[in-house]
């Protein structure tokens, strides 16, 4: 490129005393400080753009390179200012990465000039520390929370924090803290404000190349992890105690002048995620008592990505992510997610979320009246959606699996295969002579699918484990199917009345078997085993109910164990609506578990 016209005729003095810098192009000295316009015989000064801190920023024109460029210069010049504005030189002069300003080792230098006696103070010589890097053509991440003050839609937010992760992950395998992340220090490069005005939902890899790439600024705040400095030095320089926070992003053991380490740039990186979904500065969310954030109300985002933002934004920082690399990997998981979300799966989680609003704004209206019978309401709202979408997709999953399995073991022959399998191996183990049949398949494929309908959900902070839960709700059901068949033949065997009993409850409780062992391969956070025992009793509880008011009698288990030859179409549909049902009281077992009594054992200290 080639300088504008306009610019021609004028060029700026960046003498901070100088009575009037604007001067005339061509000259190489001010005409009114006798200061250098042309610096190292190569930049120009055009004009200044912002004056923040200690520093001014000018755009210069490279004689060499032919286009503009960033200078910032220096005013203040105490040890520890001096210290700070020759670490962020060298540290950008070292750095090669797309995400940070480029900066040739002779972009650092001092602007010499002997002091005029007409200046304040005796005629003596100073010096303007200048540092020109590269000018980042965009906006910043502000700018776009200015545009968009209802927040961003989270495809845009999770490229931005892919982007941002991969910057300092270069930063940290340099042993280097960036300190200072917010929004004002992350760009778009090439990417102009009024471009982004309106940001669609839906975001495309060819659109990503289109909003640009984000690039971190503001090097002032830079520190080493190890022991020495940035730039060694011959001089030894006392350690400073000046602390370096931006109030709303930074981490309190930053603020508290304490140890930080990558999860310091994790926390503020967090923060500027959560500022940029929900629109509201990070301080106004916080809980005056606990100082968490209460943000997840505002806006209905990816759970997974508010699990990975939360874990971010701990107040604990050995909460939070150890390395870049960790949050990486959690957000490939996310990615994963965002293109499984197409077609229906985005429609039903919209229509969730949908839902989940409408309630809690129910909710929000009740508040009103009363603010503690307000908080009552939110909790059984949220509490009672996650549940009934759990419902939903465990009766569905359950459903789904039960017809294929019914298909796979009646008119394939792959059950009769398989049932031969389990019997011999049965007759290894046990005295009791079981008649295992195709039905097998029908349970595990039934245990596979509800399952799977399960984790889909994402609820009760779960992670979504597919593979695992799939497998682990197939050997429950598989499990559960055979307790039951063993209850009912074993009695030929077993005749004392304690084992009658004892096969009795092994009848009633095996449907708790199958759901309890599923349970275990959900992929929650924690107290797995306490979630497992709930479901599987509750489970037996609700299914021993429905045996004794008749609503679901015995005889339709025995549908599905006992079919000899290929089901008529009463036992399919019995079959089918046996597993729905099964997989619709799993989900409602474990809203009830996760929102009734562990919160209450966790109150009497049982947890």
């Amino acid at each position: 490129m080639t300088v504008h016209q306009s610019l021609l005729s004028k060029i700026h003095c960046i003498n901070p005393h100088c009575p009037n810098p604007i001067q005339t192009w061509g000259n190489k000295f001010c005409q009114n400080c006798g200061t250098p316009v042309l610096l190292k015989n190569r930049y120009i000064p055009l004009r200044k753009i912002s004056k923040g801190g200690f520093a001014k920023i000018y755009i210069v024109w490279d004689q060499k390179t032919q286009t503009e460029r960033v200078l910032k210069v220096l005013l203040e010049t105490s040890p520890k200012a001096l210290e700070l504005f020759d670490q962020e030189a060298w540290v950008l002069a070292n750095l090669r990465h797309s995400g940070i300003p480029k900066v040739e080792p002779e972009d650092y230098f001092h602007l010499r000039r002997r002091k005029s006696k007409s200046e304040v103070g005796h005629s003596s010589q100073w010096f303007l520390p200048c540092l020109v890097m590269e000018k980042i053509d965009g906006c910043t991440l502000e700018d776009i929370i200015e545009q968009h003050p209802q927040g961003c839609p989270d495809i845009y937010v999770i490229d931005w924090l892919f982007q941002a992760i991969e910057i300092l992950s270069k930063l940290h395998n340099e042993e280097i803290i960036h300190r200072d992340i917010k929004p004002s220090n992350l760009m778009l490069r090439g990417v102009e404000i009024s471009s982004v005005t309106k940001l669609s939902p839906t975001f495309s890899g060819h659109q990503r190349k289109k909003k640009g790439q984000l690039v971190i600024i503001d090097f002032g705040g830079v520190k080493q992890m190890s022991n020495h400095r940035i730039k060694p030095t011959e001089t030894p320089i006392k350690p400073s105690t000046t602390r370096l926070f931006s109030p709303g992003y930074s981490p309190p053991e930053q603020i508290a002048g304490g140890e930080i380490g990558p999860f310091t740039d994790f926390y503020a990186l967090g923060r500027t995620c959560i500022h940029l979904l929900t629109g509201q500065y990070p301080a106004e969310l916080e809980d005056p008592s606990t100082a968490k954030l209460k943000w997840r109300q505002l806006k209905p985002v990816n759970p997974t990505l508010a699990n990975l933002l939360d874990d971010m934004v701990s107040l604990d920082a050995a909460q939070r992510p150890a390395t870049a690399a960790e949050v990486q990997v959690r957000l490939a998981k996310i990615y994963r997610q965002q293109r499984r979300s197409l077609g229906i799966f985005a429609f039903l989680t919209k229509v969730r979320f949908f839902l989940k609003l409408q309630l809690i704004e129910l909710g929000k209206n009740i508040s009103r009246f009363s603010h503690t019978a307000s908080q009552i309401v939110h909790q059984i709202v949220v509490g009672s959606v996650d549940t009934i979408w759990e419902m939903i997709l465990g009766g569905v999953g359950g459903s789904i699996g039960a017809i294929f399995g019914l298909i796979f073991a009646y008119w394939s022959g792959v059950g009769d295969r398989l049932a031969g399998l389990f019997t011999n191996f049965w007759f290894l183990v046990s005295d009791v002579s079981l008649n295992i049949g195709p039905e097998i398949l029908v349970f595990g494929l039934a245990g596979l699918g509800t399952g799977v309908g399960l984790t889909d959900v994402g609820g009760f902070g779960q992670r979504r484990r597919y593979w695992r839960t799939a497998f682990m709700g197939m050997v429950g059901y598989v499990l559960g199917g055979l307790c039951w068949e063993f209850s009912q033949v074993a009695t030929s065997v077993y005749t004392t009345r304690e084992d009658l009993i004892i096969l009795e409850i092994m009848g009633k409780f095996s449907v708790g078997v199958g759901t309890g062992i599923m349970t275990l391969g959900l992929g929650l956070r924690k107290h797995r085993l306490v979630y497992a025992l709930l479901v599987a009793g509750l489970t037996a509880v609700v299914f021993v109910c429905l045996e004794q008011l008749n609503i679901f009698p015995k005889l339709s288990l025995e549908f599905i164990v006992v079919t000899q030859g290929q089901p008529n179409l009463l036992e399919f549909l019995a079959s089918i609506a046996f597993f729905g049902l099964l997989g619709c009281i799993s989900g409602f077992c474990l809203g009830v578990s996760h929102y009734i009594i562990v919160p209450i054992l966790q109150r009497l200290g049982l947890q």
